[in-house]
């Protein structure tokens, strides 16, 4: 997995690229904590996910949970579509902001 970052006057986006599964989530759990006290909006550009697992999964919605939990808003960027279908399966689109 390669997560690449990008801060913006008013947002943060990591563009995470590959396979989020048991092994990458926690290098994309730590960097969510590292960046969500710098800003008001967290978006997860999730495009080029080509696997996201029960532990990913885990990991974006803590994000969610995270931001809101700072008055702030984390949205899910153009979702692959084999991502846009877990999120779907699993009902996640319902509760995450999805762009």
């Amino acid at each position: 997995m390669d997560i690449q970052e990008q801060k913006n006057a008013d947002s943060y986006l990591l563009q995470v690229k590959g396979r989020l599964d048991t092994t990458t989530a926690p290098e994309l759990e730590s960097k969510i904590k590292e960046v969500a006290r710098k800003t008001k909006h967290l978006i997860l550009n999730l495009s080029e996910i080509e696997y996201i697992s029960s532990a990913g999964l885990r990991v974006v919605l803590q994000a969610h949970k995270i931001m809101a939990s700072n008055h702030a808003k984390m949205s899910v960027q153009n979702p692959s579509d084999f991502c846009k279908q877990v999120l779907e399966a699993t009902g996640m689109d319902a509760v995450l902001s999805i762009i």
